[in-house]
């Protein structure tokens, strides 16, 4: 008889990666990444171990690490004690079952960690890699080898004056063609002027692009009194101009503008996709796998996107680590076309990891797929500990 795959213990640890340079929006300033990584360890007879990853962001899924990590121990727990799975795809059936709300309030990001955990454990069980989720979904189109050999990871303007233009100069000078700058905070017309200073010839030859980025943190009269400064400087499209409350208002934006409207915080589950589709000013979806709820639903959410015939950007949040940048690496391997992609910035941000072979993208931003199965990366227990912000919550069950 054919032995369950069942979960034995799982071990929460809240972390503190100090990030090499400072990222400062409308919303938040940090200098210092708080990921929570979730460790999941099977039962005998099977040799396998999974590992989860999130980071909690108020201001998007009204989510903080705190109350990640409460929700994991007293929600999601429970879940895990009644996981019994003969084949990745029994795994997967229960997997999406996790719930995204309790007690009406958002828990996307506590459920993200879950979810990547119990999608490697079972994979490295049962010898699947995480990207066979999109044949079990039935998305039409979606699977490998999807965007990835295509895609190109993203530059940030980051820093100002002589500084910020050198550290652009490097990302250009590395074959990056795609760019974002926060705006909505001090100081942003002049890093737009920089930025345009060393982007200014590639940008008019279609060589790169500019997209900016104001968090939610304009009005309707500002985003306004910022288009003739963004569109004469080449910028293709602004990321959520204004708050979520006041998405009733891009339609009219968005025949004030030839820019692109970009939607992230106004997008946060499948509902939020069908209400902006339906609206008919967004032109490009923000998904992000924390940020949605996990791998299962950012693809579900890429899917009606796409079939809607819009544009999928695949985000992330500051500070992700290799967990985070190797679901991100399965996404792109299913969604057939992404037209921005962010994060995988590895060792160019971070100052430590978690994996013995950090995800990076190389040159041009290009980034190769990972074969081993589950998410295809090793997780080094010891790098957890070591940048621990606090003690591990351990759990047998």
């Amino acid at each position: 008889m054919h032995t369950l795959l069942r979960i034995r213990q799982i071990q929460i640890t809240p972390l503190a990666v100090p990030m090499r340079v400072r990222f400062e929006h409308a919303a938040a300033t940090r200098r210092v990444a708080d990921p929570l990584v979730v460790r999941l360890t099977a039962e005998a007879p099977y040799d396998a171990v999974g590992y989860g990853e999130t980071l909690a962001r108020p201001y998007v899924t009204g989510e903080t690490a705190d109350t990640v990590l409460d929700d994991v121990v007293e929600c999601f727990v429970p879940h895990l004690l009644e996981f019994r799975a003969g084949s990745f795809a029994e795994a997967l059936e229960f997997i999406e079952q996790l719930p995204g709300f309790v007690d009406g309030r958002l828990v996307h990001a506590a459920r993200a960690a879950i979810e990547l955990a119990m999608i490697d454990l079972a994979g490295r069980a049962f010898g699947r890699r995480a990207v066979e989720a999109a044949s079990w979904l039935e998305l039409a189109g979606f699977g490998p080898p999807g965007a990835l050999a295509r895609a190109r990871y993203s530059g940030m303007v980051v820093g100002r004056g002589l500084r910020g233009r050198a550290l652009l100069r490097l990302q250009r000078g590395y074959g990056l063609r795609d760019f974002k700058l926060k705006v909505a905070i001090e100081g942003w017309q002049r890093k737009l002027e920089d930025a345009c200073g060393v982007l200014g010839p590639a940008l008019r030859r279609g060589r790169a692009s500019l997209r900016v980025d104001a968090n939610g943190g304009w009005s309707r009269q500002q985003t306004l009194d910022a288009l003739p400064l963004l569109e004469a400087h080449g910028v293709s499209a602004i990321e959520q101009p204004m708050r979520p409350q006041n998405d009733d208002q891009l339609p009219a934006l968005a025949s004030r503008t030839r820019c692109d409207l970009i939607a992230d915080e106004s997008l946060v589950t499948i509902e939020d996709a069908e209400r902006l589709i339906g609206d008919g000013a967004v032109r490009v979806f923000n998904v992000r796998i924390a940020k949605n709820g996990g791998l299962l639903p950012a693809l579900r959410i890429a899917q009606r996107v796409l079939r809607a015939e819009r544009d999928v950007q695949l985000g992330c949040l500051v500070g992700e680590t290799s967990i985070l940048s190797a679901a991100g690496l399965a996404f792109l391997e299913c969604c057939p076309r992404v037209r921005f992609v962010e994060g995988a910035f590895g060792g160019f941000l971070l100052r430590d990891d978690i994996a013995g072979r950090p995800i990076r993208f190389g040159w041009g931003g290009r980034l190769r797929p990972r074969r081993g199965f589950g998410l295809g990366i090793e997780v080094s227990d010891e790098r957890i500990a070591t940048l621990a912000r606090r003690p591990a919550v351990t759990i047998n069950l």
